[in-house]
């Protein structure tokens, strides 16, 4: 029914993904590849009697709300710092390889019969990677907060950037290949427009919303209502965005992204991360729903030299101009493998830049080239993540093969290895990682006991606290603090639970110890879990999550109360026999 499109979406859509991603994950394929494939099987190219031909357009929609909380979650965990620390390798290396990639999409393009100006766009399109791809990928290879992970990040933002002054210009394309001098002059204009607009963004971002922002996220912290806070995060991901599409015309992902990096610079920016977790892995699938429901199966058949060609760029020209440039610049043959393999694959920008083409419509191969640019994202998103798990077996290949791997590394060994600077710069050093870890949950009397404790013993440790008030003492104290409820997953991964000694949790909450217990236990079983309750009758239950040690309080009251009165009692005794003694004394002395 017309008003049931959403619902029917949501709950048709979810339920293939459900049954497709299960079966691409038993295969030990990528869930993406079974939500791509959910997708085709209900959208308007379905081959069953059910498709959702008049709801693309709402998938579409809803697959954007994916794009915003998935470049939010990527901006909140990519600091100012490490974009600056990979500038030498991502604004080069972002201009070189997007513009070989379209001379040769262009050239394709036209030498299989598309006109000029659809030849350039089916370029532009090859050339721009998914950022929403490549943070998942990273994410679920655990190499985001690596060297790679900030280069190829920071080179897809690069990429995005160039994309929102392709997107400006594009309106006046075929006057500029038509070599048109007033319409080539004319281009300055819209050009210094974007600029100036990029940098009101970032401005107003950045430094007007770096300062409100982490102030108000606390306030609303100290309120200690978790609705509040997760909807502040919201509003502020979805606010950022739409002052970058609607207000500034620049783009959703990037707004987003710089939303998510003021929210980053925050106390609370862990805890805001667990909170979106959920709901940016729920819209994230929509995304790639909504992608899978453009694939045209007849078009592909009839045009299938044009889409192998156009995918032999993105999997082959793109990466080896990515690796050779890379390997220019001065960074590891790992780095430029990493690099390279991220980028095999194109997505959300480069359908946008498509339909905008087509919706301008000066172009008839403008159609032509939007279907092949939805076919070659849904196929290339597909195989991305398998190609991504190969590079441990592509570097040993090329290790194997001397000489290819010395002139890969040449410049790289000459300037000392640039890669290695950067990670001594951005992560913890062998001396800090040579010493015993600890988790303390909580930082009340007790908490303040065991911390001191482990410092006497020269253990480093990181306190997990959710008063906001106290996170900010402690962390004018430099002592390391993440503000967040410690039975969220990500708040103990961020706290560094795979890497470490002991857990300690010394608030009283069972339901709380509970959670976090069991998860601490799974992420890192190694972990000693030392942890406080209140009644012993809880200790099977803390047992099987996976303590190491409990301390009761029911039992240290008893212990202490029964410490207490036979201390009393003795007195007592003490007091009855000199008492006596001295009523003895007085009798004798009168006699």
């Amino acid at each position: 029914m017309q008003e049931y499109q959403l619902l029917e979406i949501i709950a048709i859509g979810f339920t293939f993904a459900l049954i497709f991603g299960f079966i691409t994950q038993k295969l030990g394929l990528s869930s993406i590849i079974g939500y791509l494939i959910a997708g085709f099987f209900i959208g308007p190219f379905s081959p069953l009697p059910m498709s959702f031909a008049e709801n693309s357009d709402l998938a579409l929609q809803l697959s954007e709300t994916g794009i915003i909380l998935l470049m939010f979650g990527v901006g909140l965990h990519f600091k100012m710092d490490n974009l600056i620390a990979v500038k030498d390798v991502a604004i080069p290396g972002a201009i070189i390889q997007t513009t070989i990639t379209t001379i040769c999409g262009t050239l394709a393009g036209t030498a299989l019969g598309l006109d000029l100006i659809s030849g350039l766009i089916l370029g532009l399109g090859l050339a721009v990677a998914s950022t929403v791809v490549l943070s998942k990928i990273l994410n679920d290879n655990n190499i985001f907060n690596t060297i790679q992970g900030y280069a190829s990040v920071g080179w897809l933002v690069v990429e995005d950037i160039l994309t929102v002054f392709i997107l400006v210009i594009l309106p006046n394309l075929p006057e500029i290949l038509s070599n048109s001098s007033s319409a080539a002059a004319g281009i300055f204009k819209p050009i210094g427009i974007t600029l100036f607009r990029i940098t009101i963004l970032s401005l107003l971002i950045m430094k007007f919303g770096g300062r409100l922002v982490p102030w108000f996220l606390s306030k609303i912290a100290k309120t200690r209502s978790q609705e509040l806070f997760t909807l502040t995060v919201l509003v502020i991901a979805f606010a950022t965005a739409v002052l970058a599409a609607f207000v500034l015309k620049t783009s959703l992902a990037l707004g987003a992204f710089l939303g998510g990096m003021i929210v980053g610079k925050s106390k609370v920016s862990h805890q805001a991360g667990a909170d979106i977790l959920p709901l940016k892995d729920t819209f994230g699938i929509l995304f790639f729903l909504a992608v899978g429901m453009l694939l045209n199966i007849k078009f592909a058949l009839e045009n299938i030299v044009l889409i192998c060609t156009c995918l032999a760029i993105i999997l082959f020209i793109k990466p080896l101009a990515a690796i050779f440039t890379v390997s220019i610049l001065g960074y590891s043959a790992r780095t430029a493998l990493t690099i390279a393999m991220g980028l095999s694959q194109i997505g959300e920008f480069s359908l946008i830049l498509a339909q905008e083409a087509r919706r301008l419509g000066f172009s008839k191969g403008n159609d032509i080239v939007y279907n092949v640019i939805v076919i070659c994202s849904i196929v290339s998103i597909a195989l991305n993540p398998p190609v991504f798990k190969k590079i441990p077996k592509i570097e040993k290949f090329l290790q194997s093969k001397k000489k290819l791997w010395n002139i890969l590394n040449f410049v790289a060994d000459r300037k000392g290895n640039q890669s290695k600077t950067i990670v001594k710069n951005l992560l913890p050093t062998k001396e800090y990682l040579s010493q015993k870890t600890a988790i303390v949950v909580g930082y009340g009397p007790t908490g303040k006991k065991v911390t001191q404790t482990l410092k006497n013993n020269n253990i480093n440790q990181i306190i997990i606290e959710t008063n906001i008030d106290t996170v900010n003492f402690i962390s004018s104290q430099k002592q390391a603090v993440i503000y967040g409820n410690s039975a969220k997953r990500d708040i103990l991964l961020a706290a560094g639970i795979k890497s470490a000694d002991y857990l300690i949790i010394t608030v009283p909450n069972l339901n709380a110890t509970l959670e976090t217990v069991s998860t601490a236990s799974a992420l890192n079983s190694k972990t000693r879990i030392l942890v406080r309750a209140r009644f012993l009758d809880s200790m099977d239950s803390l047992k099987q999550a996976g303590a190491s040690g409990i301390a009761f309080e029911e039992e240290e009251v008893s212990n202490a109360l029964t410490s207490l009165l036979l201390d009393d009692l003795e007195k007592q005794s003490l007091l009855t026999i000199t008492s006596e003694i001295v009523s003895q004394s007085s009798k004798q002395s009168i006699k």
